[in-house]
Parts: C-alpha cells; structure tokens; sequence
C-alpha cells in the first residue's frame, strides 16, 4: 500500500510540476514576443503598411491615411529642428554647428594681432551666429511645403531607401528656396546687430598692413550656407530618431496608424 501510495503521489507531483513548467514557458514566450514587438522599429512598421497598401491589419485605416501618418513624422521631425536651432544660441552655443569666422577673417584677425587690433573681430562670430538663429525660423513654412508637395511614390522611395533619404528629398527640394528665404533675413541681422560695421572696421585697418594678403568675406552668403548646413545636420539625426523611436509617436495621426506607445 505505500509503494502505490507513494507512485501515485509522485505521478501528481510530478504532472504538477510539468504543469508548473510549461506555464512559465508560455509566460516566459509572451514577455519576449512582447518585448521583441515593442523594440522594433516602427518605422519599418509604417512602411510594411505602405507596401501591402493598409488593408486587413489595419481595419479601417486607408492608404491615405498611412501616407499622412508618415508624413506627419516627418513635419513633426522638421518642427523640433526648427525650435531648437532658431532660438538664442541655438547655433552658437552647439559646438557641432557653431558658426566660426570664415578662414580668410581668421587670416585677417592673425594679422591685426600683429598691430594690437585683433579684438577688432572678436565679437564678430558671435554676431554670425545670432544672424543664423534669426533666420531658421523660415525654414519651418518650406518644410511644411515640401512634406505636403510629396507624393505617394515619394513616400515609398524615402521610406524605402537609406536612412537618410528623407533628409536627402528635403535638401533638393529645399536648399535654394530656403537660401532665398533667409538671405535678407540673415542680411538685415547683420546689419541690425553691428556685425557689417564691425567687420568694415576691421577690414579697414587689416588693408592698411604692410604686405597683408588679399582677403574678402560675403557675410551673408557664409552665414546662409553655413546655417542650411546646421538645419540639415539636424534633420538627418531626427530623421534617424523618428525611424527607430516609438516616443516619437506625438501626434493623434501617429497613435492611431502606429498605435499609441
């Protein structure tokens, strides 16, 4: 009677016990199902929906709509660059897109060293910086137009391509229009904030150097390509944010194609 007291104990035991495992299995599958689902980029969420035109798994979400979606990443991916960099210091204090004085003012602020005058220029980079930060602010509208000029076909190749595709549509689209744009911005900034008399100032004494060489600087032309540059540094690390980061998902258009975070 024992023997078969004790098998019969040990066979529920151990079915117990099995039971026991394979519940924790299936527990432990779904956390890294889940965990799994939650990391992956929803980026490439978006444009597996593009691809299979939006139909079944998205009930009654339309092409349309998954579009828009997309889209809508990129006008708030634009918009936060714009915030950031057309504010005080914006550009000047960000060592990665700090505006210097052009090299030929730098030759020109060695030499006026020599002569005791070059603090002539030293306030000068300071003054392309802030004439950048006026500026940016433009580019907000031009984003919003070449996001909304996008079509269909231009989605699927940017979604589709490199992971700086979109920040390479935005710049043949928008380099020369924004150029346009904040060059009288930049000019008048200038101007505004002393930076063109400083630098007449200095050019000024600079010429009347002995066997000084030639130098020039387009102010305008330096401050505008220099602050295009810095938009666009900017854009391409969004851009790369907004592929992989689910906490981008800040508009009620993104929550409801990608699902709220």
């Amino acid at each position: 009677m024992k023997e078969v007291a004790m098998r019969i104990l040990f066979q529920k035991l151990t079915k117990h016990h099995l039971t026991s495992l394979f519940t924790i299995a299936i527990i432990t599958s779904c956390l890294i199902f889940s965990v799994s689902r939650a990391e992956s980029s929803w980026w490439q969420k978006g444009a597996d929906l593009l691809k299979s035109s939006g139909t079944s798994t998205q009930g009654t979400l339309t092409n349309e709509e998954i579009g828009l979606g997309l889209k809508d990443a990129l006008r708030v991916g634009s918009e936060t660059v714009v915030s950031q960099l057309g504010r005080e210091d914006g550009f000047n204090n960000d060592p990665a897109i700090h505006i210097p004085l052009p090299k030929s003012l730098i030759t020109a602020q060695n030499w006026l060293g020599k002569i005791g005058m070059a603090g002539l220029l030293d306030d000068l980079e300071l003054k392309l910086n802030r004439a950048a930060e006026l500026a940016t602010p433009k580019a907000k509208a031009l984003f919003g137009q070449a996001i909304s000029e996008m079509t269909f076909e231009d989605v699927m190749s940017i979604y589709n391509g490199p992971d700086d595709s979109a920040t390479r549509y935005f710049q043949s689209k928008m380099s020369n229009p924004l150029a346009l744009e904040m060059s009288p911005i930049v000019s008048d900034s200038l101007s505004e904030v002393g930076a063109i008399q400083s630098y007449d100032n200095a050019m000024k004494e600079y010429e009347s150097i002995p066997f000084a060489p030639d130098v020039k600087a387009d102010l305008t032309t330096y401050v505008v390509e220099k602050g295009i540059d810095g938009i666009f540094h900017y854009i391409a690390i969004e851009e790369a944010a907004i592929r992989q980061n689910p906490v981008k998902r800040t508009t009620d258009l993104l929550q409801k194609v990608f699902g709220a975070k």
